[in-house]
């Protein structure tokens, strides 16, 4: 029989805690993808793509994901996570950012067959997919005593804000420079992972089976304890990197450096 599902039974704190964490991955992941943009060697702009990629999709993404999934409560029922399907949202939620930010970078020598007027719709609706795969991946690894349905019309409406979401992102990434408005544009991107995430859920239903046994697998809380601190590390890393860096000024002087040194030969 159906069940009823509680998906803020630790209280609304979760659901902040869930959005600070993406807005946070995604304004670093803004930064590092400018960085990349603004890169004059290969080398360096694959770095911050590279960087750009885990703080936008692993942290904005996949860590925001679990740190709502940590309020998902079926009364009565024990709830556990397999632990190869969460490993695999990771990679996807990181890869389909870091493809997205290859896609749209001319400059990137496997992708220079691609027409420049395709390159952010294709890129964003990739990604888009990509990322809701994430979240239909992460909820595949949900075990339970019984089974787990999604509602075709959520489904639907999660990768049609999945790939709003991603071509917002990519489409930032390109445009926005200035820090005054990358803030915003991350708490833009923010609402729209939210957005994803808990439409998804809302179409979500369980049947229980009074004869399964208690599921195998982890609590979330376990799988969560590790992801943050990893996230945490890999942000702290990337703004140390990114304070290391270069300062704009120091970028505009290289570039006219440069200039006068071709004007002098």
């Amino acid at each position: 029989m159906s069940h009823e599902l509680h998906h803020f039974s630790m209280g609304m704190w979760v659901f902040f805690l869930a959005w600070l964490t993406s807005i946070v991955g995604c304004y670093i992941g803004l930064t590092c993808a400018r960085r990349a943009r603004e890169a004059t060697h290969r080398r360096d702009k694959r770095r911050w793509t590279a960087l750009a990629s885990v703080a936008i999709g692993g942290v904005g993404v996949w860590l925001m994901h679990f740190t709502g999934m940590i309020g998902f409560e079926i009364p009565g029922v024990v709830i556990r996570y397999n632990l190869w399907l969460t490993l695999l949202s990771v990679v996807l939620a990181v890869g389909a950012t870091w493809f997205g930010l290859a896609v749209i970078d001319a400059d990137e020598p496997w992708m220079q067959w691609m027409r420049d007027d395709l390159r952010l719709p294709l890129g964003g609706v990739i990604m888009g997919l990509a990322v809701g795969a994430m979240h239909y991946s992460g909820m595949a690894a949900v075990r339970v005593a019984g089974t787990l349905d999604q509602a075709l019309t959520y489904v639907v409406a999660s990768f049609a804000i999945g790939i709003v979401a991603a071509f917002t992102a990519l489409w930032l990434s390109l445009n926005v420079d200035s820090r005054v408005v990358r803030l915003p544009a991350a708490v833009l991107m923010g609402c729209a992972v939210v957005a994803l995430h808990y439409t998804g859920m809302a179409g979500v239903s369980v049947v229980l089976d009074p004869m399964a046994q208690v599921p195998e697998g982890m609590p979330a809380a376990t799988l969560l304890f590790p992801g943050f601190v990893l996230g945490v590390i890999a942000l702290a890393a990337t703004v140390v990197l990114l304070m290391a860096a270069p300062s704009d000024q120091d970028l505009q002087d290289e570039y006219e450096i440069a200039d006068w040194m071709d004007d002098v030969r």
